[in-house]
């Protein structure tokens, strides 16, 4: 795993953004090049999803919260959605993940959500409804929003911020490194990613106590 000494440069400003919005719940640790944890949410529509249904392809896991300022930042500038077009371009399966529990902000029910994608034009394969948390604790999600990147042999190839302005404000996205960009530059190259994890930053994942 390579590590950039620029995340963890950013790491100080994190904490101050987890601080702002929460602390992060306990979950559990997965690094990054081993296998990513099995998992069966339903999603949306109610149908069960489990990471084998998307075995041989390149999937993409997407932490929400459409009320978090962070997550508001990449949306209301279209920056997610340009981000899940070129990934459907390329082939990836786009996952978003809404590990909120019930009452808490970000929880949507399947309606909910079918109706926030619309809103939001965002571009998904589907919308996991992970109100238990038990899949965003198995992958350590901390934070919204968090990306992870596994590739069509199940292993994660990159997982944490989506780029290196940990800030909610959105004239922070000129000029920024995004690392799933960076991500797909390295595998073009037909190298091994470089930057395989960073550390997150945004809104604690709101899961139930």
């Amino acid at each position: 795993m390579v590590v950039s000494r620029r995340s963890f440069l950013l790491g100080g400003a994190a904490v101050l953004a987890l601080a702002a919005c929460g602390a992060p719940a306990n979950v559990e640790h997965v690094a990054s090049g081993a296998q990513a944890p099995a998992f069966s949410v339903a999603d949306a529509t109610g149908a069960v999803r489990m990471l084998a249904e998307f075995a041989g392809q390149n999937v993409i896991l997407e932490w929400t919260n459409n009320g978090c300022p962070y997550v508001r930042k990449h949306y209301d500038a279209g920056n997610m959605q340009a981000l899940q077009r070129d990934a459907a371009a390329r082939g990836w399966t786009w996952l978003q993940v809404i590990s909120s529990a019930p009452g808490e902000q970000g929880y949507l029910d399947g309606p909910g959500a079918l109706a926030r994608v619309q809103t939001e034009q965002a571009t998904v394969t589907a919308t996991l409804l992970d109100g238990a948390g038990a899949m965003g604790r198995a992958y350590g999600a901390l934070n919204t929003p968090q990306m992870v990147m596994i590739n069509g042999e199940g292993r994660i190839i990159y997982q944490g911020a989506i780029d290196d302005h940990p800030s909610a404000r959105p004239e922070t996205l000129e000029g920024a490194t995004n690392y799933v960009r960076a991500a797909w530059a390295d595998m073009d190259a037909g190298r091994a990613v470089q930057i395989a994890q960073t550390t997150p930053y945004g809104c604690s994942v709101k899961y139930a106590a």
